[in-house]
């Protein structure tokens, strides 16, 4: 008998030990992917104050854990503010997040507004609230980002959210349009940030069970099983299954874009187009029976090793 327990108190370390070895490495990948694109886009800047948006998921939990640790790193000076808008929904746990941010140390803020109230006033039973519920979100967050002086607002949306967003627009909209790294707030005064835009959803939801962050579910949106943005999802998760590679190829491709080899009149200047007689390495392919076979490379090679190392 004691040999056999003898026996097992060695594997059950051996197996803690690997487990802590892809936790840590884990953790890793998420920094440097963070950080990559906070160079590749040139997120963060010495000075400013970034308000990070915390709803209480998955990635902004992740995204603020990330951007804590990086902060430490990094040769340049730059504040973090988490702030979570209380939308009233029911059995919203409020006081979850001021004890968990109270644990973590990071200053706070609570926003409370009944947008809960607005959109189920206006919105009928069984369609979907998600366009109202973030155009009001938006609208009070760029008033707080005012009120707490923050120049930057970060957002938690994944790689996975922006490709997402890409075939949504593609698909229902009839737009090549997607979700940027970066980009200038509705109303002009804010940059607008998603720092996690290269890091895979299964790793934020792996991060946060090894974190043990605790969720709190949207009960709004949540409960909405038949959304468009779900079915994306579902053909995404088909297509790595059966084509592995595919949606990573799909990914870089949004920042390879040949504005001349598609059809939008104003992203390219097809009616004033002559010929100059000088060869162009990216010209027509029109007549090649299959589209280029190489694999796409990586969505971006530059990364800040001072943040992430």
């Amino acid at each position: 008998m004691s040999e056999v327990i003898e026996q097992a108190v060695p594997a059950a370390d051996k197996q803690a030990e690997k487990q802590a070895y892809e936790n840590n490495k884990l953790h890793k990948r998420l920094c440097r992917l963070v950080g990559q694109a906070i160079g590749d886009f040139n997120m963060i800047e010495d000075g400013d104050k970034i308000m990070v948006c915390l709803s209480g998921g998955k990635d902004s939990y992740a995204l603020l854990d990330i951007l804590m640790t990086l902060r430490e790193r990094a040769p340049i000076k730059f504040e973090l503010v988490a702030v979570n808008l209380d939308q009233k929904q029911p059995n919203f746990p409020a006081d979850v997040l001021p004890a968990y941010l109270d644990k973590l140390g990071v200053p706070y803020h609570i926003e409370n507004q009944d947008t809960y109230s607005i959109v189920k006033r206006l919105i009928p039973e069984g369609k979907t609230t998600c366009s109202l519920c973030s155009r009001l979100r938006r609208g009070i967050l760029y008033r707080v980002a005012d009120e707490l002086g923050c120049n930057k607002i970060a957002l938690g949306h994944h790689r996975d959210d922006i490709l997402e967003t890409f075939f949504l627009n593609m698909f229902f909209g009839a737009k090549i349009k997607g979700m940027p790294a970066k980009l200038v707030s509705d109303d002009g005064k804010h940059m607008v940030i998603r720092p996690l835009a290269y890091v895979k959803e299964a790793d934020t939801e792996r991060y946060a069970e090894v974190k043990g962050f605790p969720i709190i579910p949207c009960d709004l949106c949540g409960s909405q099983e038949n959304l468009q943005r779900k079915q994306i999802k579902a053909m995404l998760r088909d297509w790595e299954k059966k084509h592995p590679g595919r949606v990573e190829n799909i990914f870089s491709s949004l920042s390879t874009v040949v504005p001349s080899h598609l059809m939008d009149r104003n992203a390219f200047g097809f009616v004033d187009l002559k010929t100059d007689g000088v060869a162009n390495p990216d010209g027509d392919i029109a007549f090649d029976e299959e589209p280029c076979s190489t694999p796409a490379a990586s969505s971006s090679t530059i990364s800040l090793q001072r943040i992430d190392s």
